[in-house]
């Protein structure tokens, strides 16, 4: 039985590649400059005897054909960049880049993928179609890498019909998976102020456009775009995340940046939300005397896990792993660029399990101490290698 092999293999490798993701964790690097990741995967690749080519600068993209290639394309993705995190974990393979961590678990991803690479490889006498292996650059960073593989032909020669991906759930307990149906993650674009004015001694805040007190009227108001235009069954986030301007207890500077992050689940609501913000920042900035610059960074698209293809990736993953060992996604506001392939083709985004309160990996993504229960490895490559020549 397929599973069953696919399953021995992850176990026979799982230590392998282990290795390899303490290799990628110690050597991370930041999006677009993931220049040694993509060589190491190359070279891993060309190990197990598999050809790959290099796309938008770092991504590397690989396709291993089974019997009868043409019945089915199925394209399987992972992402690779790192962040610029200092690490805190006391482990051996901690980073050697100072103040930059695999705190998103690509390493992981990436470690997946090579695993199920090398097993899909082996087993391909045994398995009909295509299975496309897509390694991503730059997911953490707009425009994203997605969007710039795609526009140089990624979802191309040969062209899959269906697309899935994996990420690394510090909520849920390891030798666990889960899947939602829908949509599954917001959009997220990000949002850009500067308030000028003249500035001048804080005695004397008469002759002055008091930009501090006009960042602070903003950054309140803005919230009221969401609070009282939104619809409260959509689900919206608006949070400005860093106040610049000023260095002194007695002057009033001349200029004030403010960011953040618009983060939607509507679409339609996404593009109103936009225009809303620089409607009421422009009114309120140049109704209080200053002058307002404001860009609105459009970034990733929602996350949508076509329900069919998902409700078939559920079933098999209850077969590959067991009913009890697979839950429901949570609805969730973070973003993902794989949001750019669910908008061109079929895609299912799922989530691996990697807590163990026991050893204490307890610690979030995008914090200084994540880290994974590394024996979810064996189980991501399993899935990702099943999903691969299960898939219809």
């Amino acid at each position: 039985m397929l599973s069953k092999k696919i399953k021995a293999l992850a176990s026979q490798y799982a230590q392998e590649f282990i290795k390899v993701r303490h290799h990628l964790h110690a050597n991370p690097e930041l999006s677009y400059k993931e220049f040694n990741t993509s060589k190491f995967i190359q070279e891993k690749l060309s190990s197990f005897g598999i050809e790959s080519d290099v796309m938008a600068t770092t991504g590397v993209v690989a396709v291993i054909e089974g019997k009868n290639p043409s019945t089915r394309i199925m394209a399987i993705r992972a992402d690779m960049d790192a962040l610029p995190i200092l690490e805190e974990n006391d482990i051996p393979y901690k980073s050697l880049v100072d103040g930059v961590m695999h705190a998103c678990g690509h390493d992981v991803h990436t470690t997946c993928l090579l695993g199920a690479a090398k097993i899909l490889n082996e087993l391909k006498n045994e398995w009909e179609g295509t299975v496309k292996l897509i390694f991503q650059l730059g997911e953490e960073k707009n425009p994203g890498g997605a969007s710039l593989m795609i526009k140089e032909g990624v979802l191309k020669n040969p062209a899959p019909t269906k697309i899935v991906a994996l990420h690394v759930h510090p909520v849920l307990n390891y030798g666990k998976l889960s899947f939602r149906k829908g949509r599954v993650m917001a959009s997220a674009d990000e949002i850009f102020i500067t308030i000028k004015g003249n500035g001048g001694h804080a005695a004397a805040p008469h002759l002055t456009q008091d930009t501090i007190l006009i960042a602070s009227q903003l950054i309140v108001s803005l919230q009221q775009i969401i609070s009282r235009n939104n619809n409260p069954t959509s689900p919206s986030v608006l949070s400005i995340c860093s106040i610049h301007g000023g260095n002194a207890t007695n002057i009033i500077p001349s200029e004030v940046k403010l960011m953040g992050t618009l983060r939607c689940m509507d679409e339609i609501w996404r593009y109103k939300a936009h225009e809303l913000i620089k409607k009421q920042a422009k009114a309120i900035v140049e109704g209080m005397g200053a002058e307002l610059d404001i860009l609105i960074d459009v970034g990733y698209p929602t996350v949508d896990s076509e329900p069919v293809l998902t409700e078939q990736c559920t079933l098999l993953a209850n077969e590959f792993m067991g009913e009890t060992n697979v839950e429901e996604t949570e609805l969730r506001m973070g973003a993902e660029d794989f949001g750019y392939y669910t908008q061109q083709i079929p895609g299912c985004f799922f989530r691996l399990g990697v807590r163990n309160e026991e050893q204490g990996i307890i610690h979030n993504v995008h914090t200084s101490k994540f880290n994974i229960d590394e024996r979810a490895i064996e189980i991501g490559m399993g899935m990702m290698s099943w999903l691969g020549v299960s898939v219809s």
